[in-house]
């Protein structure tokens, strides 16, 4: 496939077996999301908390190795206004927001690193499962944007002061351990398959649970997060401006060529 064509690439996919809906994202750039992507996840989310044969959610990637990248580099890089810049962030907010809002809990299940919006995308699941090679990084001020729409969802799993360790030292990995510690990960366990098997028992766990109560208990998960929607998309605009500036533009063409 071209480079001009791979934003195209990817798939968002989702099945539901025995009241359990599984929805996987893929890209094969290390998991990142263009717009697309992200637009396709946000819906299946949403679906999925509509459909009532599903009484919980597990959110997961393919392949064995990175959770998820983050922003579609392609994407980042072919930004040319404000609006459009906007537009591409809001596309991470709509997923934070569509788990926010889905009544059924969702289980994360993240088999690598996780990076910029990835991040994010781990922190907006209620209870998040994951691999002792599940390292985690904001990378978002390497490039000179800063973790302003995952920054919410970041910040009310981890506290402020993790979420700052984790947004300063934006080019340092912090282990899946140190992310279990500041509480965005609940389980780690050696080996995928041992993950795999903790996400189903607990999934199954919550199938035979009273449906009314995990409902009650998710919207008291996040009390006190309803201005999310206005919050993320002025959180959006503010990277859409930044993506457009002389540093940010400088920095994203030079990683474009070592690539």
């Amino acid at each position: 496939m071209k480079a001009s064509d791979n934003r195209l690439a990817g798939h968002v996919k989702s099945h539901v077996e025995n009241g359990i809906a599984v929805i996987e994202f893929f890209h094969p750039s290390h998991n990142s999301l263009p717009g697309r992507l992200l637009a396709e996840l946000r819906e299946a989310i949403t679906a999925a908390g509509k459909n009532p044969e599903v009484a919980v959610i597990v959110l997961q990637s393919g392949g064995e190795r990175t959770f998820c990248a983050g922003a579609s580099f392609e994407e980042l890089i072919s930004i040319e206004d404000e609006d459009s810049g906007r537009r591409f962030f809001m596309g991470f907010a709509g997923v934070i927001n569509a788990c926010r809002k889905c009544p059924r809990l969702i289980i994360g299940r993240v088999q690598g690193k996780a990076v910029g919006g990835g991040v994010g995308i781990a922190s907006a699941v209620d209870y998040c499962i994951a691999t002792q090679n599940a390292a985690v990084k904001l990378s978002e001020l390497v490039v000179g944007i800063g973790p302003f729409v995952v920054g919410p969802a970041v910040q009310r799993k981890i506290g402020a002061a993790a979420f700052a360790q984790l947004s300063i030292n934006a080019s340092q990995f912090q282990s899946a351990q140190w992310a279990k510690e500041k509480g965005l990960y609940y389980e780690v366990h050696e080996t995928l398959e041992a993950v795999d098997q903790a996400v189903m028992a607990l999934a199954t766990n919550l199938v035979n649970s009273n449906p009314e109560a995990q409902r009650l208990l998710k919207a008291n998960l996040w009390e006190g997060t309803g201005h999310w929607d206005e919050l993320l998309e002025e959180r959006a605009a503010i990277s859409g401006r930044l993506v457009l500036s002389e540093y940010t533009k400088k920095t994203l063409a030079r990683f474009a060529q070592q690539q």
